[in-house]
């Protein structure tokens, strides 16, 4: 391995590693690759950095940081090959390949591909997979110019992403517990003020009165409290996108998808679920501006939006 140009992206902020054990992960890479490494310091900078080091001609750029730096660097990666407005299907081996050392609480994308939860293991196996050449191509969403790993949503989910990022700007934990008072905050005045969407698929009628859509490109759909959360349990990385809706917001109806979506077989379905599996494109619109987010990032408010499945976008280290 000796010779691979790596950029290391740090976000000291990771929520499970410690400046002392994110030094050790850095000497124990750098001992094994040409190492350049960038703490990031502000929203945006893991995609500055990342795309910078790729037109330097970097190899490899490994994102040490939960799932949000992972969604910085893989538009890095990918911003210099296919735009910023250009969704169609990169080619991965003209750019760096992405590694993951998972730092963050939830990390939905280091474990969907199977990687160690613990950083040092996870270091380790980077390590051992690049001397054995291991990779796998990863299928990809693309939404409002973005791209996103593992799952995006509009209404309940993004009001929640909103509303826990004010929370963190306040100096507040995003603890389990602090989304799920959210959540459950979010939900009342939901409830109160019920949105409206209608969701098109290619070669289906527009369905309309939809209250809630998931939009998933792997499985689970997120974590909570280390327990999986499955609204589309047949999703994967290569097989399109899975959308998960909900044409009824009452409690019984919640109450009912929870159980189901939180059990370790969940496969939710029920008078009010709609469930689409390995669909190229979801569009989604809204008479009025409803909450956007992907990979637990809140972009804003949008009235319509469409999500599209890129196969084979990128290399993953594995």
């Amino acid at each position: 391995m000796w010779g691979v140009r790596a950029l290391l992206v740090v976000n000291p902020q990771a929520t499970s590693t410690t400046a002392a054990g994110r030094d050790v992960l850095t000497k124990a890479l750098a001992s094994e690759l040409k190492l350049d490494v960038l703490q990031t310091r502000y929203r945006g900078h893991a995609a500055e950095g990342t795309a910078a080091a790729v037109r330097d001609g970097v190899e490899l750029v490994v994102a040490l940081g939960g799932d949000g730096t992972v969604n910085e660097v893989v538009n890095g990666l990918l911003a210099d090959q296919t735009g910023t407005t250009a969704p169609a299907r990169p080619d991965p081996y003209a750019t760096a390949m992405l590694a993951v050392v998972p730092g963050g609480s939830a990390n939905v994308f280091a474990r969907a591909l199977q990687m160690p939860r613990d950083p040092v293991e996870a270091t380790g196996h980077v390590l051992t997979a690049l001397a054995e050449r291991r990779q796998r191509m990863v299928g990809l969403g693309h939404a409002d110019d973005r791209w996103f790993t593992f799952n995006a949503g509009m209404g309940w989910d993004a009001d929640v992403v909103a509303a826990v990022e004010r929370a963190r700007a306040q100096g507040h934990e995003a603890s389990p517990g602090r989304y799920a008072m959210t959540a459950l905050g979010q939900y009342l005045a939901q409830l109160r003020r019920p949105p409206s969407m209608t969701v098109h698929l290619p070669g289906a009628d527009a369905l309309g009165g939809v209250k809630l859509a998931f939009v998933s490109n792997t499985d689970p759909w997120t974590y909570l409290s280390g327990r999986a959360v499955r609204t589309n349990p047949r999703s994967s990385f290569g097989s399109g996108l899975g959308l998960f809706a909900l044409r009824s917001l009452g409690p019984r109806t919640i109450a009912a998808v929870l159980r189901e979506i939180l059990s370790s077989d969940g496969d939710p379905h029920g008078r009010h679920v709609v469930r689409h599996d390995a669909v190229p494109l979801v569009r989604i619109t809204s008479d009025v501006p409803l909450a956007l987010q992907l990979d637990g990032d809140h972009l804003g408010e949008r009235t319509d939006v469409e999500f599209l499945s890129v196969p084979a976008a990128l290399r993953v280290v594995v």
